[in-house]
C-alpha cells in the first residue's frame, strides 16, 4: 500500500501544477451563461483529479474501513441545551444527508454500500478524491454520527415529539417556488430524429421536511404522474414520471468546481444504467419568467448503453454522453437540461420557460 500511496501521491502533485485555461468553454448547445455568473476555471485539472481518483479507488479497494465500522466521536448533548426543536430537527436532517454522502465514499472502497444513521441504501461510487483507511473521510464519519447523537439526545431530553413530516414555514418562504405553482417546461429531443416537442408541467403538491414532491402532466394530457425529488435535485427513480431521471448526481449548496458524479435512468426505467461525471462550471443568479434562482451550470459527460442495450434489453457496448444541466442550488428546482447522445433515451433538451401561479 506504501508503494501505491506513494504513486498516488505523485498523480495528485501533477494535477495540481497541471494548466489550466483561463475560462471553461461551454460545449455546443449548452446553457447560454447568464450575466453576472461566476466561471470556474481548470477543467483539464479536475479531468486529471478524476482520473487520479478513479485509479486510486481501485488500488485502496483491499484496505478500507466500512462506514459501519466508524465509531462515532463523542460530542456533549448540552452543546445542543439552547437549540429549540425545530432547529435541532433541521440541523440533524442536513447532518444525516452529510453522512450519508460520506458513508457512500468510505463503503464504495470495499464495495459494501451499509449507509450511516439509517439513510438510503443507493448505490454511489466517487468521484473526486482517493480514500484512505481511517483517514480524514472516516474521521468526519465519526464526528457526523457523534452530532446526530448528541442532538438526538437533545431532542428527547424535552418535549420535541416527532420530526414533522412537512417543512417548516421558514424553510418554505426561502424556497424558490410555493406548494401550487407549476412549473412548465418545454421539452425536445436531440439528435438523432425527427424534431419533436411537448410541454411538461410539475405543479408543486408538497413541501416536506427533505424532499419536494410534483405531480407531472406531459403533453397537456392524462394521466397525471409523480414526482418526489430531494432538495438537491436527485429524484426517486422507483414510481417516478416517465422522464429522464438521475441518481446521487447533485448536491446541496453547490460550490464553483466542484466535481459530481452519478448515474443516468432512461424515461420510464427504474434502474439507472448511464454513469455520468460533472463540474460546476458556473454560478450566479438567474430569472425566468420573473422568478429568481440561485443557479449552479453542470457541465455533464460520461457513457451511456447502446440502443436497445438498457438494463433487460439484451444489448452489449456504450456510447458517449454530454450536455448540460442548470439547477436551483437551494431547492434542487431544474431549470434546463441539455443531453446529446447517439442512444435517443438519452438524448434531449429540457428548459423551464415559465412559473405559473396557483389555481384557486
Amino acid at each position: 500500500m506504501a508503494a501505491q500511496r506513494a504513486q498516488l501521491g505523485a498523480m495528485f502533485t501533477a494535477s495540481r501544477h497541471a494548466p489550466s485555461s483561463e475560462s471553461v468553454p461551454e460545449p455546443a448547445q449548452a446553457l447560454r451563461r447568464p450575466a453576472g455568473l461566476a466561471v470556474s476555471a481548470g477543467r483539464r485539472r479536475a479531468a486529471a483529479l478524476l482520473a487520479a481518483a478513479g485509479l486510486a479507488g481501485l488500488l485502496t479497494g483491499g484496505c478500507a474501513t466500512r462506514s459501519a465500522d466508524v465509531r462515532p466521536l463523542a460530542v456533549n448533548p448540552a452543546t445542543y441545551a439552547s437549540w429549540d426543536c425545530e432547529h435541532l430537527f433541521d440541523a440533524m436532517a442536513v447532518v444525516q444527508r452529510q453522512a450519508s454522502d460520506v458513508a457512500y465514499e468510505v463503503d464504495s472502497r470495499v464495495g459494501n454500500n451499509l449507509i450511516a444513521l439509517g439513510l438510503g441504501a443507493t448505490v454511489f461510487w466517487p468521484a473526486l478524491l482517493a480514500m484512505r483507511p481511517d483517514g480524514p473521510e472516516a474521521a468526519e464519519l465519526a464526528e457526523l454520527k457523534g452530532r446526530d447523537e448528541a442532538m438526538r439526545g437533545a431532542a428527547n431530553s424535552r418535549p420535541c415529539g416527532a420530526v414533522p413530516e412537512m417543512m417548516a414555514a421558514h424553510r418554505q418562504v426561502a424556497l424558490p417556488v410555493v406548494l401550487g405553482e407549476r412549473l412548465v417546461y418545454e421539452q425536445r429531443n436531440s439528435e438523432p430524429g425527427p424534431p419533436q416537442a411537448s410541454l411538461v408541467t410539475m405543479t408543486v403538491t408538497a413541501l416536506r421536511r427533505d424532499h419536494i414532491e410534483f405531480s407531472v402532466l406531459i403533453g397537456g394530457q392524462p394521466p397525471t404522474h409523480v414526482w418526489h425529488q430531494d432538495l438537491a435535485g436527485n429524484p426517486v427513480l422507483d414510481g417516478r414520471a416517465p422522464l429522464i431521471g438521475w441518481r446521487r448526481l447533485l448536491k446541496t449548496e453547490l460550490v464553483l468546481g466542484q466535481v459530481l458524479s452519478g448515474e443516468l435512468a432512461a424515461a420510464g426505467q427504474a434502474v439507472a444504467a448511464a454513469r455520468v461525471r460533472g463540474q460546476v462550471v458556473a454560478l450566479g443568479p438567474q430569472t425566468v419568467d420573473g422568478r429568481a434562482f440561485d443557479v449552479a451550470v453542470i457541465e455533464l459527460f460520461g457513457e451511456a448503453p447502446l440502443a436497445g442495450g438498457g438494463p433487460g434489453q439484451g444489448g452489449d457496448g456504450s456510447t458517449r454522453l454530454d450536455g448540460v444541466m442548470a439547477v436551483d442550488r437551494h431547492s434542487g428546482v431544474l431549470l434546463r437540461l441539455d443531453l446529446r447522445c447517439a442512444n435517443p433515451e438519452y438524448a434531449l433538451r429540457r428548459r423551464l420557460v415559465r412559473v405559473e401561479a396557483p389555481a384557486r
